[in-house]
C-alpha cells in the first residue's frame, strides 16, 4: 500500500492554564499543559479521525495549497508604554 503524507495547520493558543490546539479543515481541536502536550494529543486525534472517516467510506478533507505564512515579529519598545492584552 502506497503512503500519503497529509498536511494540516494547526493554530495553538494559550488559554489560562492550557494550550488549545484548533484545526479548522478538520473541525477538530484538543488541548495540553504545554503546546508540545497540545500538538501530540493534536496528531493523535487527527490520525483517528482520519482512519474513522476512510473506515466509514467518507472522503478524508485535505487543505488546498496556501501561500499564506503567519508568524510573528519581535518590535523594541520603551518599558513605560502602556499595553492592552486582547
Amino acid at each position: 500500500m502506497e503512503t500519503r503524507i497529509l498536511n494540516y495547520k494547526i493554530v495553538i493558543e494559550k488559554e489560562k492554564d492550557d494550550f488549545v490546539a484548533y484545526c479548522q479543515v478538520l473541525g477538530l481541536s484538543d488541548y495540553g499543559k504545554t503546546i508540545d502536550q497540545a500538538l501530540k494529543r493534536m496528531k493523535d486525534l487527527i490520525k483517528f479521525h482520519v482512519e474513522l472517516l476512510t473506515d466509514s467510506g467518507y472522503a478524508v478533507p485535505v487543505e488546498k495549497e496556501s501561500s499564506t505564512l503567519i508568524t510573528s515579529v519581535e518590535i523594541p519598545v520603551s518599558s513605560s508604554i502602556k499595553f492592552s492584552y486582547v
